[in-house]
């Protein structure tokens, strides 16, 4: 099995990844964990792409393509794999399928997570992560509080609230998403690949449906 899951942030693609993980024992690739680990150990990739990280703004394909293509050419390459945030655009789409008609593979569905935007806003805002590095666990103030006010409950560093999770930088991300997707999706959709998913349901929900929808 091999999938990209497609969808806004705060959609929930990670907690499909993880459970499609599971289901299927597939390796999860996601570019955005990447490139946060890039920037926690401040190497070259990591500074370049900071910037634009905070301020909401997407790495550039060339960018983003080199990583994914690094990845998959060593001998550590996934065989089985569900892609979460990666391709975002259509020509990160179309350097993808180059990269592995090389390494003979094919993608089996692509899995797309539809939500209203303000759901997101909502979803996003309220997020609260672990501000020591080495544990980097989020809560959420609304749906999964942590047990003591601005503590994390794993390790009791402070709590913050990331750049990325800004409302102003939420709906950058958002109008970025929608610049870009229309035409990834048309590319997917000419291939039969695309299966919609309302990521609004509850986790269990969404992964049942997901499920249906790849004939599992």
């Amino acid at each position: 099995m091999r999938l990209v899951l497609v969808g806004p942030p705060g959609c929930g693609k990670g907690t499909q990844a993880e459970r499609l993980v599971q289901q299927f024992g597939l390796a999860t690739i996601g570019t955005g964990a990447m490139f946060r680990d890039a920037i926690a150990r401040d190497t070259d990739m990591g500074r370049k792409v900071k910037p634009l990280m905070d301020r909401g703004l997407l790495v550039d394909d060339s960018t983003v393509n080199d990583v994914v293509a690094e990845l998959f050419r060593s001998p550590a390459r996934p065989e089985r794999f569900v892609m979460d945030g990666y391709p975002r655009t259509y020509s990160q789409a179309i350097a993808f399928d180059a990269l592995l008609r090389q390494q003979c593979l094919v993608l089996n569905a692509v899995v797309n997570l539809t939500i209203d935007d303000e759901v997101v806003v909502r979803r996003i805002s309220g997020r609260r992560c672990c501000s020591n590095p080495e544990c980097g666990v989020c809560f959420h103030a609304a749906a999964r509080p942590p047990k003591v006010p601005g503590k994390c409950d794993v390790c009791g560093s402070p709590l913050i609230v990331r750049d990325d999770d800004l409302e102003e930088t939420i709906r950058r991300r958002l109008t970025g998403f929608h610049q870009n997707t229309d035409a990834l999706l048309d590319y997917y959709r000419r291939q039969n690949l695309v299966r919609d998913i309302t990521a609004t349901d509850p986790p269990d929900m969404v992964f049942a449906n997901i499920l249906t929808a790849l004939g599992d």
